[in-house]
């Protein structure tokens, strides 16, 4: 009767797998990719321990409240920023995309400023 449950058990466990991946494949409101910069990738790192708790498939990201400039006056953008994009500030994450973001927003190599298109296909 032990092997019966066991192997129900790990049946559950299976599909409920299947189904969690499945669910963030299906995620038709997930953005694919995200222009952020180092003010607003700070922002994102320091909001990730709530964005992680939440319980659903799906996360909402708001960075709209988020501080980019400092000074009273904005700085001069450089001759490179004329052609930049503008930074992602709301956006939908699977909850693979919310972790994968975060590893390349901590990757030391990542090049944020004046901003970066960062690929979530590859999450």
């Amino acid at each position: 009767m032990k092997k019966i449950t066991t192997a129900v058990s790990l049946s559950l466990m299976l599909a409920g797998a299947q189904a969690g991946a499945t669910a963030e494949q299906s995620c038709g409101l997930c953005a694919r990719s995200v222009v952020i910069n180092s003010a607003l990738a700070s922002c994102f790192l320091e909001q990730y321990p709530q964005l992680e708790s939440r319980s659903t498939a799906t996360v909402a990201i708001n960075l709209e409240n988020c501080e980019e400039e400092r000074g009273v006056v904005a700085a001069l953008k450089g001759p490179s920023a004329a052609g930049a994009a503008q930074p992602s500030r709301k956006f939908f994450l699977s909850l693979s995309q919310l972790v994968c973001l975060k590893r390349k927003l901590e990757d030391p190599g990542m090049v944020l400023d004046p901003s970066a298109q960062i690929d979530l296909g590859d999450c």
